[in-house]
């Protein structure tokens, strides 16, 4: 977990240290990054460096933990609301993009993961059980009448996800408002899944 009272040179906080890192992570990739490299983006030394974080497997771990972390609750919210699980489902593809918007960079790095280390394969499992309730909604919605049951869920779910996922590779804040984006997704989610 993230630290934020351990501090160095004034402007270097865990947060500069990691926002650095997760740059570097997303243009070089995670292998190809050492920890002398974000140092040196940083213009600080390494041991310096080594004050705020103790790894390169610590800052992965803690940049997926801001990712996951606010999908995971977009996802307890889905499974805890009593509304009809076709609201939810619409409601969590909503708050994923917005997750995506808000923190772009951890969301990106997060989707690049592959599962090469013990932190990696960890975030590729939470990664698996966001899916699996994206799924299990799209089942129920299905049993509701919501959502037409003539589409395999579990592809569906990916579908929805490619979509919503899709914005790593286009989105920047100048090209629309994170809502007016939200809504496009849903909408086109849903009118493709709609029964008629």
């Amino acid at each position: 977990m993230e630290n934020s009272r351990r501090r160095g040179r004034p402007g270097h906080d865990q947060n500069a240290v990691l926002t650095a890192a997760v740059r570097l992570f997303n243009t070089h990739g995670y292998d190809a990054t050492s920890m002398f490299d974000i140092a040196e983006s940083l213009g600080i030394t390494k041991s310096t460096l080594y004050h705020h974080v103790s790894s390169k497997e610590q800052m992965l771990t803690m940049a997926v933990d801001r990712a996951l972390g606010a999908l995971e609750e977009a996802a307890a919210e889905a499974l805890t609301s009593t509304d009809p699980a076709t609201v939810r489902l619409r409601r969590l593809i909503r708050s994923s993009v917005l997750v995506l918007a808000e923190r772009l960079e951890f969301v990106t790095l997060l989707l690049r993961v592959h599962g090469n280390t013990v932190a990696e394969q960890h975030a590729v499992s939470r990664r698996r059980a966001f899916d699996r309730i994206v799924t299990d909604l799209v089942k129920q919605a299905q049993a509701e009448g919501g959502v037409r049951a003539d589409v395999d869920a579990a592809t569906a779910a990916r579908l929805i996800f490619g979509m919503v996922n899709s914005l790593i590779e286009w989105y920047r804040p100048d090209r629309g408002a994170p809502e007016s984006i939200a809504d496009t997704v849903s909408d086109l989610a849903f009118d493709g899944l709609r029964t008629h």
